[in-house]
């Protein structure tokens, strides 16, 4: 960054300037001419008054239809009173003074006729709506001569994102004070001139000229594609890099064996594999026989049978003389895991054990509330190599795990682990081990191209063989007789030796807790509030151990045991509610989002998700993805109090109508912030990406990609490139990294 860029505001425009603009987070030149406008107002285009909601901060355009001032009877003083206008509807502008004279500057202004912008907080009077003691600019009267009038009056009006104490215009004027003086030796640019040129791109000062002064529509168009292709091509490059990075590393090959465990379990296997396990198993059995470090997401669409590709990979790695480690997000998953891959394994996980095969290895469950014996027992297995398959959660990472010979890390959720805790274990391994992510939330091509650009990416879209499919329908959750019908649905299968999950958003019952109160979500990343919860009046959010007595008491579940299962449990209860629960024992658990990924009940067959208008789609899907795993069907009831036509009743709508996961993915993304989808919201940063939309922007972003791969190619290390390194260091440190793993 140059030392212009770098200033402080504070010097720049002084201190009383800068003051307000600090709390939006702007300090540096760079950082307002970061601030790009969020729409453009056009010159005769008026803002649509009948859209404004109450309460909320806004800018309008809009022409003057009326004024008045008059005197107040009952508190004294004057009032004066403006109307504005879209061409259809009117919003008042109301400003009160001790005494006439007072309002004569906004008198002589406000004149009818004249076009402006208009900002403040929407209330409400006798009825109709106003804005009380609004700000605004004036088009063409606010200029310092009748040239420069005609000239910004021609002009898009760029309207920034702003605050009540910082509005649009004093923003506008602040990026014209640092603007107009830079030249182009002022204003690095990342991107290099042969890229630029191929493009058919203008400079990094040009574009900014043009995004914040724009002469017409083309003009700010034309900025925005070029900022949008920067961020892209940064990004780009710095994944560009971290594959060069992998590509340069050494691997210990591990191939395949004729004769060892994974032959031995693919004997034994009770199911044929399908073809895209079979393909996407032949991918990674190639990349593990390589000397350098396998570096692939594994995606599927729920129920695809990733588990068993992992598991065959961690097997083939184990013939070759090395262990492998599979990193879970929570011991509730862990421990699932491990009970899953002992099954699955048979005979073959019970090395040196009475009844185990004469070819075995052992599966180690390495977790923080483990005993100290146990945890002992653990970590001997590891150091030792006698454990060829250790599975933990983030406890895998401490100083005190040692691996004899690590050769594979798999990764499961990896939007749940940041790239620290990544490389923390693969660090474990005396050469880089091979790395395998996988992800059961289906990630469009784009998103994967810009989320994972630094992974190979395998799919897996076929559900094996004997699963029944899954049923879902929206319960609207005001019918009682709909909702009589929920639990008596729920009791026919419990009668029939089936279990149901009844999921909730939050543990704890608090009707005056208001429902974006993140404290008493439980282990809910994607949780989304989409439809303003905080700003409407709105039912609270169903909790887990209400439920649960209300279903103890309903006639319907009479002598049916319910049971609860929520982050707050100790592990240990965790797992023996889930073990309860898998028996039968407990036939209907009530739990929050915990069993969301990964936990496997073939017994399993209703989801009930209440308030399901509340959660994302890619959460609706993975929740239904735990029934229907057996040979029965299963059904997911998604109880709602979204009211028909928005956009929350259009989620639970869009998630009824298909079990298609990559179709919702793509829904999810159309309707979900760019933050969310790059994981900066629940990182609790902003993202770098300002303008770049992954999902509009897919032919920029594959073009920005060849590009910024041409490059790495040519200059690994960016010699020749420093603006461009220089931009990475800037934007993608060592702590904004981690939302290059998320998705």
């Amino acid at each position: 960054m140059s030392d212009r860029l770098a200033e402080p505001l504070a010097t720049t425009l002084g201190a009383r300037a800068a003051n307000p603009l600090a709390t939006m987070g702007l300090t540096t030149v760079d950082d307002l001419l970061r601030h790009y406008p969020r729409r453009y107002g056009e010159p005769g285009t008026m803002t649509d008054m009948d859209r404004l909601a109450l309460g909320e901060h806004v800018t309008v355009m809009a022409q003057v239809a009326r004024a008045t001032v008059r005197q107040m009877r009952s508190r004294g003083g004057a009032l004066l009173q403006v109307t504005v206008t879209d061409g259809r509807h009117e919003l008042a502008l109301t400003f009160f003074a001790k005494r006439p004279g007072a309002l004569r500057p906004h008198e002589d202004k406000l004149r009818p006729g004249r076009q402006g912008l208009f900002t403040g907080v929407v209330t409400e009077y006798r009825g109709s709506r106003q804005l009380t003691h609004p700000d605004y600019v004036l088009v063409g009267v606010d200029a310092d001569d009748a040239d420069d009038a005609v000239t910004e009056a021609s002009r898009p009006i760029p309207i920034y994102p702003a605050t009540a104490a910082v509005p649009t215009w004093r923003l506008q004027r602040a990026v014209r004070t640092v603007l107009d003086p830079l030249t182009e030796d002022d204003v690095p640019d990342p991107l290099p001139a042969e890229v630029r040129d191929r493009l058919r791109l203008p400079t990094r000062l040009a574009a900014l000229r043009a995004v914040h002064v724009p002469d017409d529509a083309a003009h700010w168009q034309a900025g925005r594609r070029r900022l949008r292709t920067e961020e892209a091509f940064v990004l780009q490059t710095a994944l560009a890099q971290r594959r060069a990075r992998a590509a340069e590393q050494e691997a210990t090959a591990r191939p395949a064996r004729p004769d060892g465990l994974l032959a031995d379990f693919d004997a034994a296997l009770p199911f044929t594999l399908t073809a895209g396990q079979r393909d996407v198993g032949a991918e990674i059995a190639d990349e593990l026989a390589r000397p350098r470090p396998m570096q692939r997401l594994l995606q599927g669409e729920v129920g695809s049978g990733k588990t068993v590709v992992a598991l065959r990979a961690m097997l083939q790695v184990v013939d070759a003389g090395g262990q492998a480690a599979l990193l879970a997000p929570t011991e509730v998953l862990a421990a699932q895991h491990a009970r899953t891959l002992r099954a699955m394994l048979g005979p073959l996980a019970e090395q040196g054990m009475l009844g185990g095969a004469d070819r075995a290895t052992t599966v180690a469950l390495l977790t923080g509330s483990l005993g100290a014996a146990a945890r002992k027992e653990a970590l001997l297995d590891a150091a030792s190599g006698r454990a060829g398959i250790v599975v933990g959660t983030h406890a895998l990472l401490g100083d005190q795990v040692q691996f004899a010979d690590l050769g594979l890390v798999v990764v499961d959720e990896q939007h749940r682990f940041g790239v620290e805790q990544r490389d923390a274990l693969r660090a474990k391994g005396r050469v880089a081990p091979h790395v395998l992510v996988m992800t059961a939330t289906p990630i469009p091509r784009t998103v994967a191209m810009t989320v994972f650009g630094d992974l190979e990416t395998s799919t897996l879209r076929e559900v094996p063989a004997g699963r029944s499919g899954i049923t879902s329908h929206v319960v609207p959750a005001a019918n009682e007789r709909w909702m009589e019908r929920v639990w008596a649905k729920v009791r026919e299968e419990v009668d029939a030796g089936r279990r149901a999950y009844v999921v909730c958003a939050r543990i704890h019952p608090d009707d005056d807790a208001p429902a974006r109160a993140a404290a008493d979500f439980d282990e809910v990343p994607e949780f989304l509030d989409l439809d303003g919860a905080a700003t409407t009046e709105r039912a609270p959010l169903r909790a887990v151990l209400e439920v649960a007595d209300e279903l103890r008491a309903q006639p319907r579940l009479a002598g049916v045991d319910v049971g609860v299962l929520h982050g707050q449990m100790t592990p240990a209860d965790k797992d023996a509610a889930m073990a309860r629960f898998a028996s039968g024992e407990v036939p209907v658990l009530v739990s929050t989002t915990v069993v969301e990924v990964g936990v496997d009940v073939p017994e399993a067959t209703v989801m009930v998700v209440l308030d399901a208008d509340r959660f994302g789609i890619s959460q609706l899907h993975q929740l239904r993805g735990r029934v229907g795993r057996g040979a029965d069907p299963g059904l997911c009831l998604l109880v709602s109090t979204a009211q028909p036509g928005t956009p929350a009743a259009a989620r639970v709508e869009a998630l009824a109508a298909t079990t298609d996961g990559f179709e919702l993915a793509g829904l999810d993304l159309e309707l979900r912030s760019e933050g969310d989808v790059l994981g900066a919201a629940q990182s609790g940063r902003s993202s770098s990406l300002r303008l770049l939309r992954v999902v509009q922007d897919a032919d920029l972003i594959a073009e920005a990609r060849a590009e910024a791969t041409a490059v790495v190619d040519a200059d690994p290390g960016l010699v020749g490139h420093p603006e461009l390194a220089a931009a990475i260091a800037a934007q993608l440190d060592a702590d904004q990294e981690e939302y290059l793993e998320r998705a």
